[in-house]
């Protein structure tokens, strides 16, 4: 269990980084239009905000830190 505290954490650090530099984006399908059986549909690509990056990292430290804190 503690070495999976400290992976994860790892993992949530990593991410966390990626999202608060602005490099983590994704694409969203959006229906504009639809008549009948015709639908267009546009791709908006988005981004991550910065702040859920922060938070993501944050949590990742205390996992990270209670994993090392941990006994056995």
């Amino acid at each position: 269990m503690r070495m999976g505290l400290i992976i994860a954490g790892i993992l949530l650090i990593v991410v966390g980084a990626a999202a608060f530099t602005g490099n983590l984006n994704f694409t969203k399908d959006k229906e504009v239009l639809k008549v009948g059986e015709f639908s267009a549909t546009v791709k908006q690509e988005k981004t991550v905000p910065q702040w859920l990056g922060g938070a993501a990292g944050l949590l990742g430290l205390g996992l990270v830190v209670a994993g090392a804190m941990r006994k056995g």
